[in-house]
């Protein structure tokens, strides 16, 4: 293992930062005595306008407990990194998602959507318009993926038969058998003149994606973006991060779900046992969604020189004709105050009347997803959760458990997959309604990063998805409440968690 690498050296520098500030704090409220009163009174101020927050209560209690750990600097270092907004960034981002909703709006192709036809799930379908901008979509046809290796065979197909454009934004691309079979399909097709664009976060990517593999992979005529690069520099943003899977083949297929490119998710490397993903394949009119969904993450993010002028040559112009029920792409942004990953999961727990099935990696929810899965439960629902039965991050697992007995004492029932780790995120319910996509139940993916996911509704593969769920939970280990017996050792840990849980 690099020990010198420059990840590395960004967060020592992260780190040494936040401890001179914390050490300069303390000489000068030591130093000058009326600063101390000064800081005591400000903090006061502070604690009270984020008890009166509209905000998630634990991080509202995080940053409590820090302004009364230390009142002369609490409510200073609040103000630095506790509401500090990355201002420029967010109205790049307005600005080009105004774009991208009038583009949304202008499609002749929307379907006319009525409670008639959708009952109940109409209401949620109007949120998610007018919270975002994306629409549903008829005239689209779906196919579902219950591991990744599947998903990833037809993405190849998809790409090696592409004639005008490639789209591609990961989280974590890692080199070896995937990355390499994946790079030589997009080479192929550069040399034939397809337009290739690549997103790569660079927290979940920097191993392979240095400067220098950049500009080896721009040389082949593949353009990268690598988004939101880690500086050694205290910045709130840094913690935002681009968690979207997208594939997007000449505005004719897109996919999405929970797979990044490493060996791992196709199960050529097996470093948890079987790792569990799914994912999900759109064709027809649904695909422009993800096409704007990209285009906006570009123009963004991106030089000024390389942003997309011409949106419409990257529209699929040929008529698909599906009556496959109805298809929502959405995308969801920590750069506005709308939780609407977290919204659409609570919308339909709320709706359900005879069951909802969860995939999730991660468990590590808000008090209102923890009371929507309470009270489904306790109306009769058939609730069920499935996690991880071998973890990748020991001590995020534990944290996931802990929610576990809160779960068990309302009637949720819970399985963690045997076989190995699964990875897969969304929900399905009553036969009608399903999301698949990159949104975890956790806090990092409701509040945090960058996601997006398709909610489906009275389409062909909402029992494809619900049989997988009843499936992986077969395969997997019911927990009982005698697993979530109270021990002295595993409170306290739980309850230390709980108070970084946002961070996990």
């Amino acid at each position: 293992m690099k020990i010198f690498t420059r990840m590395n050296f960004t967060l020592l520098l992260l780190f040494l930062q936040l401890l001179a500030l914390a050490v300069f704090a303390g000489w000068v409220v030591r130093t000058f005595v009326v600063l101390y009163y000064i800081g005591v009174a400000f903090s006061v101020l502070v604690f009270s306008f984020v008890l009166k927050k509209d905000q998630a209560s634990v991080y509202k209690i995080t940053w409590l407990i820090v302004i009364l750990a230390f009142p002369p600097v609490g409510g200073v270092f609040y103000m630095f990194f506790g509401n500090k907004h990355p201002v420029r960034k967010i109205a790049a981002h307005v600005r080009e998602h105004a774009i991208i909703a009038k583009l949304l709006d202008d499609d002749g192709n929307l379907p006319f959507v009525n409670q008639v036809q959708c009952g109940r799930m109409y209401s949620l379908m109007q949120y998610i318009r007018k919270s975002s901008s994306y629409h549903a979509y008829i005239n689209t046809e779906t196919k579902y993926y219950p591991m990744g290796e599947l998903m990833f065979d037809d993405m190849l197909y998809e790409i090696n038969h592409a004639k005008k454009f490639i789209f591609i934004e990961f989280f974590i691309i890692k080199s070896g058998e995937m990355w390499d079979t994946l790079l030589s399909a997009l080479e192929k097709k550069a040399d034939e003149g397809v337009e290739i664009r690549l997103i790569v976060d660079h927290l979940g990517s920097h191993k392979l994606f240095t400067r220098k593999y950049i500009k080896v992979l721009r040389a082949k005529k593949i353009r990268v973006l690598r988004f939101n690069p880690m500086v050694p520099f205290l910045l709130l943003f840094m913690n935002n991060r681009d968690h979207r899977k997208i594939v997007v083949i000449d505005g004719k297929a897109a996919f999405t779900g929970g797979m990044n490119i490493a060996d791992e998710y196709i199960n050529v490397e097996k470093r948890f046992g079987v790792w569990k993903d799914t994912g999900v394949r759109l064709r027809g009119d649904a695909v422009w969604s993800f096409s704007l969904m990209f285009i906006e993450m570009w123009d963004t993010f991106c030089k000024k020189d390389e942003r997309i002028r011409d949106y419409q040559s990257y529209k699929n112009e040929e008529k698909f004709i599906s009556d496959d029920g109805f298809v929502i792409p959405y995308g969801d942004t920590p750069l506005d105050n709308e939780h609407l990953g977290e919204n659409v999961y609570v919308d339909i727990l709320t709706q359900a009347t005879k069951y909802a099935y969860i995939f999730t990696p991660y468990l590590i929810i808000s008090e209102k997803l923890v009371s929507a899965l309470q009270l489904t439960a306790k109306r009769g629902v058939d609730v069920r959760i499935i996690t991880p039965g071998i973890p990748d991050k020991k001590l995020v697992h534990r944290l996931t458990r802990s929610y576990y007995r809160y779960m068990l004492e309302a009637g949720v029932k819970i399985y963690e997959y045997s076989p190995g780790f699964l990875h897969a995120k969304g929900i399905v319910s009553d036969d009608e309604t399903a999301v698949v996509g990159t949104i975890n139940f956790d806090y990092r993916s409701l509040y945090l990063h960058f996601e997006c996911a398709v909610l489906m509704h009275k389409t062909s593969i909402i029992k494809d998805i619900r049989d997988d769920a009843l499936l992986a939970a077969k395969e997997g280990r019911e927990i009982t409440l005698r697993d979530t017996k109270w021990r002295l050792g595993t409170d306290l840990l739980d309850a230390v968690l709980h108070l970084f849980a946002p961070l996990m």
